[in-house]
């Protein structure tokens, strides 16, 4: 299951049934769990622990240090789920003590070649960066987020639950849940009803959504106001509540 080029460390703590490719280098506070498949030359190291059944393809970066002036050090860490794939030259960075510790990605992601995640990113599940997307330090991405080639996330931002981003964006501002955002700082350009249509989403859910974010969006009223309206006039649901949460709580506003 391990090549006898590649380098892992005695300490590393490697499941069965995991595949380790030629000239591949694991570090001393690694381990990594049953099933996962790492190809050749590959370089995991720093405190990082990798779940079952992941893919980790060629001269992929796993839990190097972060770029990040400030960090002297610190044994901080990079935390990966499930079933996660993670194409040629991914990088993916450990976290910093200001910013909690740690760098966590969920399961079910897609890492397209050369996308990354940097220092205290938080990456929910079924996510997919695509090649050359961009993440910054503290960003958080939530479920579903789809990140089109070449794009950036500035740092501490936030990417809601199913949205989408287009190829190239600059994202400066927190992306709505269930929106596209697109363009040199990023704006909001509509729904993406299409991915809403694919995970499930009723008809009745979609129309609720619509209306909201018609009020947040497309009105002439302050987020405040189109909030209180968006209370008024629609019935609650989970979906209509993950979309007001959101903009409730953001900290860098909103990218209308």
């Amino acid at each position: 299951m391990i090549h006898p080029t590649a380098i892992v460390h005695p300490s590393a703590k490697i499941a069965e049934g995991v595949h380790i490719g030629p000239y591949t280098v694991v570090g001393e506070n690694v381990s990594i769990g049953a099933g996962t498949v790492i190809g050749p030359h590959v370089v995991i190291d720093g405190c990082t622990e990798i779940g079952r059944d992941n893919r980790i393809f060629q001269f992929a970066s796993v839990g190097a240090p972060p770029q990040d002036l400030k960090y002297r050090g610190a044994k901080t860490t990079l935390k990966i789920g499930d079933r996660n794939t993670i194409r040629e030259f991914v990088t993916m960075h450990c976290g910093t003590e200001d910013g909690g510790g740690e760098t966590v990605v969920g399961d079910d992601n897609l890492f397209l070649a050369y996308s990354h995640v940097a220092h205290d990113c938080r990456v929910g599940n079924r996510v997919i960066l695509s090649n050359g997307a961009t993440l910054a330090g503290h960003v958080i991405v939530d479920d579903h987020a789809i990140l089109s080639g070449l794009c950036a996330v500035h740092q501490f931002t936030r990417i809601g639950c199913h949205a989408m981003i287009a190829g190239g964006a600059m994202v400066a501002q927190d992306v709505a849940p269930y929106t596209m955002a697109q363009g040199d700082r990023a704006k909001t350009v509509g729904l993406n009803l299409v991915g809403l249509k694919r995970r499930g989403f009723s008809e009745a859910t979609v129309r609720s959504i619509k209306k909201a974010y018609r009020l947040v969006f497309r009105s002439e009223l302050k987020v405040e106001e189109a909030l209180e309206q968006i209370g008024k006039e629609l019935e609650r649901s989970p979906e209509l509540d993950v979309f007001v949460d959101f903009i409730k709580s953001s900290e860098r506003g909103i990218a209308r």
